[in-house]
């Protein structure tokens, strides 16, 4: 499924992509080496140390809503992967799909359920009975079967 890129995505992914890499790095700290070259030449001065300031700033208030924007996309992915593997799952609760719309007294009662599972799990000395391979390989095998079945 192929979308369209609005300008600002496009330009916010490839933004993002650079600003993580070692050239960019790289490209700051030379950055700041010529600058630092630079004070002798302009007697360290006020107008010296205020361009510093200025680059820095201007570059990290921008830098904020392309990491946003980057951050926005990435959780609603996540979430979106999440959904599916919930609502494909046979024990997983569907109640939990777009959980992420709860209000937040609403997330702090599912907290404090799944909380009391942990606890309860805590007290098992078997791994097992709580996090059973066996019991996710026969899901495997059943969804297998299922997929077998759809297919003839």
């Amino acid at each position: 499924m192929e979308s369209k890129k609005n300008k600002f995505e496009w330009l916010a992914d490839k933004v993002t992509q650079w600003s993580g890499s070692s050239y960019a790095f790289g490209f700051a700290a030379g950055m700041i080496v010529a600058w630092l070259l630079c004070g002798p030449v302009f007697h360290y001065s006020d107008t010296w140390q205020l361009v510093i300031n200025t680059s820095t700033t201007i570059i990290t208030f921008l830098m904020v809503f392309v990491i946003q924007k980057s951050q926005n996309k990435d959780s609603k992915a996540i979430q979106l992967k999440l959904n599916e593997l919930i609502a494909a799952s046979k024990e997983a609760s569907n109640r939990l799909v777009d959980v992420e719309d709860l209000d937040e007294k609403e997330i702090d009662v599912l907290h404090t359920f799944y909380e009391k599972i942990s606890d309860e799990c805590e007290s098992e000395d078997d791994i097992h009975k709580s996090h059973s391979i066996g019991k996710a390989e026969e899901n495997t095998r059943e969804k297998i079967e299922i997929q077998k079945g759809k297919g003839q």
